[in-house]
């Protein structure tokens, strides 16, 4: 980054002045399609006229109250959330890590004021993110985003993503609760079997623990469903955490839980300054009127079902490329053979006014706004087939 900022990212020379739908311009008016949408984040589009007209009412009336006062949209929000959801009870936060941070805090509390505070340890999966707090950092476990910050925290049991038998020997006397992304982002945009997911379930159920979800990426209607989760039935979650999407830009996120589940969250046991205030309440109020609306997660389904199909087209051109398409909805990977990057195919990409990012296991990531249409998925197709092209391996 250029100074003074810390030099923790690593942008291209490119600088945007504006965005409309699912298209991002420069000041010298050139185009962009935007398929990583903010990572996940921008899910209606760049500078989406309600969310622009709820922002621009309400900051002309109050911008922030803190946690003091109540906010009656955001009351208006924690209703709507719960009603579409497993949840009873919602917490905001400004992030996703925020978010995780106070899943963390509820399943360990609920056991505290359950008579079990031996039972603290959580377990995740390798290739999981969850955040770049401490807290969810050493809950992702990846060594990398871990490095030079100290002992690991105590607390966290990792087990290989997918094997069960060391999931179920992971589980002690003290196990708290299993933490999962029903589709792993960062990780390399693996989906979660269903048959997977009801498993947790059960075994959650089994042995007394929480079952917690990460849709911090994946929620938000990114799936063709508002949460990922309910693809699958019998596989709700006790705990879950959600951002990105939900605020449709605005920095915004959620931990939502049962009554159950939080009954330990009394005054006193966890705050945030600025988590819920009114113009987050307003923008998110919008949001998820938008993602409700009638047909918009069947627009979503038909969409990436037609952008899947011409994927794996791309895949079978470019058969001494790419491995395979992986992920669901609107959040979706193309795994690259090995000595090919995708942040070169992603450069490849952008110099042809398309941008697309990266992830975990050599994978280029898709995360587009959900409005896009199919000649919108036809072009960055388009686009994606000649960059292959050009592609070129290590070595």
């Amino acid at each position: 980054m250029p100074a003074p900022m810390m030099d923790t990212y690593a942008p291209p020379d490119l600088v945007f002045d504006r965005g409309e739908g699912a298209r991002l311009y420069t000041e010298a008016g050139d185009k962009y399609l935007d398929f990583i949408s903010g990572i996940a984040v921008n899910c209606l589009g760049h500078a989406h006229p309600k969310a622009v007209e709820a922002l621009t009412e309400q900051a002309g009336k109050l911008w922030h109250l803190s946690n003091m006062f109540k906010v009656p949209k955001g009351i208006e929000l924690a209703n709507k959330l719960t009603e579409a959801s497993f949840a009873d009870r919602v917490f905001f936060t400004n992030s996703g890590a925020e978010a995780i941070e106070c899943a963390l805090k509820t399943a360990r509390r609920y056991h505290y004021v359950n008579g079990n505070p031996q039972r603290y340890r959580i377990i995740t999966f390798t290739g999981a993110f969850h955040g770049r707090t401490y807290g969810a950092i050493n809950a992702g476990g990846n060594p990398k985003y871990l490095e030079g910050f100290g002992p690991a925290m105590e607390g966290f049991d990792q087990v290989e993503f997918g094997d069960h038998d060391a999931l179920k020997a992971a589980i002690t006397e003290e196990t708290a609760a299993i933490l999962v992304e029903p589709v792993q982002g960062e990780g390399g945009v693996r989906a979660l079997p269903e048959a997977c997911l009801r498993g947790l379930r059960e075994l959650c159920d089994e042995h007394g623990l929480l079952l917690m979800y990460d849709e911090v990426q994946c929620g938000a209607g990114r799936t063709g469903k508002l949460f990922a989760y309910q693809w699958t039935d019998g596989a709700e979650p006790d705990i879950m955490a959600t951002a990105k999407g939900i605020g449709g830009g605005f920095p915004m996120g959620a931990c939502l839980a049962t009554e159950k589940a939080a009954a330990g969250m009394v005054v006193g046991t966890h705050g945030s300054t600025y988590g819920g205030g009114p113009l987050a309440m307003a923008v998110g109020n919008v949001v998820f009127d938008e993602l409700t609306a009638d047909g918009f997660m069947d627009h979503v389904v038909d969409v990436s079902n037609f952008l899947r199909q011409q994927l794996h087209g791309l895949a079978d051109r470019h058969a001494d490329k790419v491995v395979e398409v992986r992920g669901k909805g609107l959040l979706i990977g193309i795994k690259l053979k090995d000595g090919f990057d995708p942040k070169k195919l992603a450069g490849l990409c952008r110099e042809r006014h398309l941008l697309v990012g990266a992830a975990g296991d050599n994978v280029s990531r898709m995360a587009p706004p959900l409005i896009i249409t199919r000649d919108d998925a036809s072009e960055a197709v388009k686009v994606l087939d000649e960059a292959l092209g050009l592609l070129q391996g290590a070595g």
